[in-house]
């Protein structure tokens, strides 16, 4: 049968927090806090039956108190950078928190990820975790009512729903920036195969902020259409890989319209954990943890090393509010925005 179970996690500064607890029959399990909406434990089996947790993260609240690299969280209301933390709707500017040298990144300093959510327990299999971000929350226009929504499935899917309505033009990028690794935790994930569906990416300048092109994989080490090692090209001598000490870069998926569709699965064929990654968004960042350095001991204290996970963030292009070229991120009054992503947990023979 499927599940959900509910117990406190602490408390923060701004209230008491709750874990959520979501299992299904094939030995899926998924937690998960109010707290930000952070994952912080997802155990799935390899091809032996044996389970292992795959997600990097804390074993209390505490550890998401503190500084790390968005652990499991719900980003938003912008996921990624926004340049100089400035944006125009209909001629009037508006400023956001520049938390990231000249720049905006996920949200601004206190963004989704550091709110406590209002919960409740959808049937037998998920919960629903909303809020309302007021009018002016680190510079963005309008009173935005959000929600995400985690649920599981017999067929080892998490399901991630994000939705939000605004009474002013606002722009809204939700994702969700869990850290994974399919062998468990102390290794890194250089020995994953990815593959990625997208025959462009996104390139950036020194600041990380997109250049505007749309930019072929092929003959680049951001070719993963084919299945190909994490590592096999991360060392390469590339100005794009260079700057970001590795992965962290936006795929321009090849899809066509709105609806769900493949865009990325990783297989690590020790374990034989297979992950695949469908979404309704139009790209989506690997980042590859580059700047992890042992500084953080997560889980069980587990020094948390370069390159011990790799995140698949789907979302709208960065800095999309100031590319016109890019698919918009507006919203305005009367619309509702929705994005949905699937994250399906599978073992290879």
């Amino acid at each position: 049968m499927l599940t959900v179970t509910r117990a406190p996690f602490g408390k923060t500064p701004d209230g008491d927090v709750e874990i959520f607890t979501l299992k299904n029959v094939n030995g899926v399990e998924v937690r998960f806090t109010n707290y930000g909406g952070i994952i912080t434990s997802l155990k799935t089996p390899d091809r032996n039956g044996a389970p292992a947790d795959v997600v990097l993260g804390f074993d209390t609240i505490d550890g998401y108190l503190g500084y790390h690299p968005y652990f499991g969280a719900v980003i938003g209301r912008y996921a990624n950078r926004i340049a100089l933390g400035r944006f125009t709707i209909d001629g009037i500017s508006h400023r956001l928190t520049m938390n990231s040298g000249p720049n905006h990144l996920h949200g601004g300093a206190k963004g989704f990820d550091k709110h406590i959510w209002q919960p409740e327990i959808v049937g037998n299999n998920g919960v629903r975790l909303s809020r309302v971000s007021p009018d002016g929350e680190e510079g963005y226009p309008g009173n935005l009512q959000v929600a995400v929504a985690y649920s599981l499935t017999n067929y080892n899917e998490l399901i991630v729903e994000y939705q939000a309505m605004t009474d002013l033009p606002t722009h809204v990028n939700m994702s969700q920036h869990t850290c994974f690794n399919l062998a468990g935790a102390g290794s890194d994930v250089l020995g994953h195969e990815l593959m990625i569906d997208a025959d462009r990416y996104t390139p950036v300048d020194a600041a990380s902020i997109p250049t505007g092109a749309l930019t072929p994989v092929a003959g680049t080490p951001f070719d993963f259409r084919k299945p190909t090692l994490i590592g096999a090209r991360i060392e390469a001598k590339h100005p794009q890989i260079a700057h970001a000490r590795g992965y962290d870069h936006n795929f321009v998926l090849n899809r066509k319209g709105n609806t769900l569709a493949l865009a990325a699965r990783v297989v690590e064929p020790v374990s034989g954990r297979v992950l695949e990654v469908a979404t309704t968004e139009p790209g989506v960042q690997l980042y590859t943890t580059n700047f992890l350095d042992g500084s953080i001991r997560g889980k069980g204290g587990v020094a948390y090393g370069r390159h011990s996970g790799f995140c698949l963030e789907t979302q709208h292009f960065p800095d999309t509010p100031n590319k016109p070229n890019f698919p918009s991120s507006l919203l305005r009054p009367g619309s509702t925005y929705s994005s949905r992503t699937v994250f399906k947990f599978d073992v290879s023979k």
